[in-house]
């Protein structure tokens, strides 16, 4: 359920071969299903014997950062990249799990409530570009969004960045979260994996932001949606930002 390598394959082919609508269920209620499933069965029944499942975790989660990121640089499809996306954010929520600490675990909730945040909000873009006929979901469907609605492409350049790590979004606290419970852990080089696999993805998030601000539109077709839509998806990009300052309640 939550496409873990080696157990990722499902999807990218699900995640592109989906109705949006459908994926962006897919992609968010199942994490955070997994999340309850995972601190059920590690953390609230087999605790005891966490030197013996942390092991297997580090090389589930430092695998899943690692071909997450590097596959998803050579995606042509938005909802693609974003599947393998979602195989390195796995990796980083798994972070805050494998650490055995209730601050890890704190870590680790935020994180998959963070990533469920940010995947509905992109998600939710690719809706309301799409229309009869035409999903948009190439990343060329994008070039030139801000010339077409600078709305969109600020919020989907706020959404990029917090997917990215990038502050001040919440996902940059989200992943500072994670890696400072893996070194608390003693587990300084999964710390340092991770953190160099994350600049390595904010390549291509930077990428869409740059189609959408720096590259000539490829039809003049204009996004559309119901206003009660709207205001749901900039609610929810403007989260991004505006949670870091009740970032500490959220992990109490």
């Amino acid at each position: 359920k939550l496409g873990a390598v080696p157990f990722h394959m499902w999807i990218p082919d699900v995640y592109q071969g989906s109705p949006t609508a459908a994926t962006v269920f897919l992609a968010t209620a199942p994490k955070l299903a997994g999340f309850a499933l995972v601190m059920r069965l590690l953390v609230g029944g087999l605790e005891d014997m966490h030197d013996a499942w942390r092991d297997m975790l580090i090389v589930v989660s430092v695998l899943s950062i690692v071909l997450g990121n590097l596959a998803a640089i050579a995606q042509t499809n938005l909802k693609r990249m974003l599947a393998y996306s979602t195989i390195s954010h796995m990796g980083f929520f798994l972070l805050g799990i494998l650490s055995g600490t209730d601050i890890g675990y704190s870590a680790a909730m935020l994180y998959v409530l963070v990533y469920t945040v940010m995947t509905l909000g992109a998600f939710g873009v690719v809706i309301m570009m799409s229309r009869a006929g035409f999903e948009a979901d190439e990343l060329a469907d994008y070039k030139g969004l801000n010339t077409k609605s600078p709305w969109y492409a600020f919020v989907m350049l706020l959404l990029m960045f917090s997917m990215a790590g990038i502050p001040p979004t919440i996902g940059f606290m989200a992943k500072l979260g994670v890696v400072q419970a893996v070194i608390n852990a003693d587990l300084v080089w999964v710390a340092a994996v991770a953190v160099v696999f994350a600049a390595v993805g904010a390549f291509y998030y930077l990428r869409v932001i740059w189609y959408m601000y720096f590259e000539e539109p490829v039809s003049d077709a204009q996004p559309h949606g119901p206003v009660d839509m709207r205001l749901v998806l900039g609610v929810n990009a403007i989260a991004v930002v505006a949670v870091m300052f009740w970032i500490g309640d959220l992990t109490e």
